[in-house]
């Protein structure tokens, strides 16, 4: 039997309006259904030096940041505008800087000179998505922050607020300073922690930045946004130059 042209178009309509809702409906249910898992965000590592005397007058001198540092960011993913409850996380290790530390325990400590870079071409995902491949996110990040024009983001602190936690060798940081990503550089403000782990000084803390501040329109793809404020981590390990 032949159906009418008119009846096929809406038949046509029909299926397509059916696969677009199936398909949504699917990505809805992969959003929400916890088959995502993020790792924690970056801290300091469980195994501090023991304070003390001979830790808090080594602190003073130079620092230059070595292996096993990583950065990287962390941000809501949105579906349909509305935000999922896991995070898209991706870090790099190739990250570089340092810093000056001068004054002691009794007098108090001065950090200045804070400078840390991370290539940002070197991103990758490691959050865990049940049946999809994460790192396709990689190369959509790297078009929409034109890594090819700007591979790296920096960060320079302008003052350096240290305040001791009571927790051994460790202490707070309040560290204000500017923030150079995709071309453009905005002041931000990083809350951190240091300590000394065996020969190395170790900072971990994060940032929050605004992509849109920078030049950037979030990534997107069909469903899926991610939301413009981005946490950007860090836990770096330096050691005496």
């Amino acid at each position: 039997m032949l159906i009418p042209m008119k009846r096929r178009l809406m038949i046509g309509g029909a299926a397509l309006a059916l696969l677009a809702a199936l398909a949504g409906g699917g990505a809805y249910v992969y959003f929400f259904s916890g088959l995502r898992t993020s790792p924690t965000q970056l801290g300091l590592s469980s195994s501090p030096a023991p304070s003390g005397s001979t830790v808090s007058t080594a602190i003073a001198g130079t620092w230059t940041v070595t292996t096993g540092s990583l950065a990287g960011y962390r941000v809501k993913e949105l579906f349909a505008g509305e935000t999922s409850k896991h995070e898209a996380v991706a870090r790099t290790s190739a990250v570089s800087g340092g810093m000056t530390v001068a004054g002691d325990a009794t007098s108090g400590f001065m950090v200045t000179d804070i400078s840390i870079t991370a290539d940002l071409t070197q991103l990758h995902s490691v959050d865990s998505v049940a049946g999809r491949d994460v790192t396709q996110r990689d190369g959509v990040v790297f078009r929409q922050l034109d890594l090819s024009s700007f591979p790296t983001a920096s960060f320079t602190a302008t003052s350096v607020s240290v305040t001791p936690t009571g927790t051994g060798s460790k202490v707070s940081l309040q560290i204000a300073g500017n923030l150079s990503m995709h071309g453009v550089t905005k002041p931000v403000t990083a809350t951190a922690q240091a300590q000394l782990t065996g020969d190395k000084l170790e900072i971990a803390g994060s940032v929050i930045a605004d992509m849109s501040e920078f030049g950037v329109s979030p990534p997107h793809v069909p469903f899926v946004a991610v939301d413009s404020q981005v946490t950007i981590e860090f836990d770096v390990f330096l050691v005496k130059s």
